[in-house]
């Protein structure tokens, strides 16, 4: 685990989604604070995923002018101890592109 001292973007369709210099860098993911997401575009999706030592992984679909990006977010909300560092964070895939 590697805390982030860059200020890094999230960015899906020519927006800002979150914004942070205090991410958190795993496994290649750059997992960001929840406060610095911007909660207009982001809705709780159904879908989940299980990982071996994180735990149980909820999602968001990103909404960003009419076009949604399904399950493009994720977060764990009861991680496992060995990931409890990354509890009220947030990471993303499917084109949301990560720049500093």
């Amino acid at each position: 685990m590697e805390t982030n001292k860059m200020i890094m973007k999230a960015i899906w369709n020519n927006k800002i989604i979150a914004e942070s210099e205090r991410t958190i860098l795993l496994e290649g993911n750059h997992y960001f604070p929840i406060e610095s997401v911007k909660t207009e575009y982001f809705k709780t999706s159904i879908h989940k995923t299980v990982c071996p030592w994180k735990g149980t992984a909820s999602y968001y679909d990103i909404v960003v002018e009419g076009s949604v990006n399904e399950d493009a977010a994720w977060y764990y909300p009861s991680p496992s101890d060995k990931a409890a560092h990354i509890k009220d964070h947030v990471a993303f895939w499917k084109g949301v592109k990560v720049l500093e």
